[in-house]
């Protein structure tokens, strides 16, 4: 962070020296007006912190968008996307199992018993009936005729049982359980997703084209959440500030053209005003003096039009030019 608190310093250098150029130059030129370019960096920082173990690119480079800037341990991360896929496959597996019948050896077990539970049931039923001539003759007593009709019907009962059992192992669960097990694998899925997110939060790449302006950190340092590794300055992020001398706000028109001059820089150079502040501040105290103190400026901002010629925080001369473009 040493780098972004230097990178403000020179901005207010630059906006102090905008300013006490235009308060020594308002005697020689009337219609100059001082500012500065300034750049709206973008900053990739991880939502989760970390060691940094990789950097893979430094102060200057150019990098196109989806290009690795770095990556932080993701041991953790990687370990719990493991474990979230595990959970995934098990409730997948549970919801297939609960979609299906029993096993078809259990089906051949339960298709025994049935025709054990039949042969009783035909024995039992055969006994009462030769039971039941001998009642008529008085040979057996009432008492055991009942015992036979008992042991009949318990044998019927056991069939009846059986029959109801091999139907349910045929079918799949109940459509409850296959909803609740439905809903336990998409929590299962969703799970996953997260921790797989999660662990390519670890490994940053830039979300668009541009040159790397500062690294942040080193490898080995220690990373906090939402703290910028690596700034990057996007061509189109580079603006221009300058400051209008509140006589000449009539002229400072959304759309209009400003020319541009500063030491080294090509000719030709414009900018066109996108932005004027509604709100008058006063020459900063840095730079008062007798025919400046009392004066009043607004602040604008203009899109150059060559934003490669210039360097952020460089000092620029600001005419305006021509009629505003609508």
């Amino acid at each position: 962070m040493r780098s972004a608190t230097r990178w403000s310093a020179v901005t207010l250098a630059a906006a102090s020296l905008a300013g006490l150029l235009a308060a020594c130059g308002a005697q020689q030129d009337s219609g100059l007006m001082s500012g500065y370019a300034q750049a709206d960096l973008v900053y990739v920082a991880p939502s989760a912190g970390g060691v940094l173990t990789v950097v893979a690119v430094q102060r200057g480079d150019r990098v196109a968008k989806g290009q690795a800037l770095y990556a932080l341990d993701a041991d953790a991360e990687a370990l719990g996307r493991d474990a979230a896929a595990a959970r995934r496959d098990a409730s997948e597996a549970q919801l297939r199992n609960l979609g299906k019948g029993r096993r078809p050896a259990e089906l051949r077990a339960i298709d025994e018993q049935l025709v054990q539970a039949r042969a009783v049931l035909s024995v039992s039923t055969a006994a009462l009936e030769r039971q039941q001539a001998l009642v008529k003759q008085g040979f057996v007593s009432a008492l055991r005729l009942d015992e036979l009709v008992a042991a009949r019907d318990r044998d019927a009962a056991r069939v009846k049982e059986l029959q109801a059992q091999r139907t349910v192992a045929a079918d799949a669960a109940r459509s409850d359980e296959i909803a609740a097990a439905a809903a336990s694998a998409r929590g299962s899925a969703a799970d996953l997703a997260l921790a797989r997110w999660r662990e390519e939060q670890k490994q940053r790449s830039a979300p668009v084209d541009a040159q790397v302006f500062d690294v942040l950190y080193r490898p080995g340092e220690w990373v906090n959440a939402g703290a910028p590794v690596v700034a990057l300055l996007p061509p189109a992020s580079l603006k221009v500030r300058f400051f209008v001398p509140e006589p000449m706000l009539p002229q400072a028109v959304v759309g209009r053209d400003v020319t541009l001059a500063c030491d080294g820089c090509p000719a030709g150079l414009t900018a066109r005003i996108r932005w004027v502040s509604p709100q008058a501040e006063f020459t900063p105290p840095v730079i008062y003096s007798n025919v400046s103190r009392s004066k009043l400026v607004f602040m604008a901002e203009a899109q150059p039009k060559d934003a490669a010629a210039l360097k952020p925080g460089q000092p620029l001369d600001v005419h305006f030019a021509g009629a505003a473009t609508p």
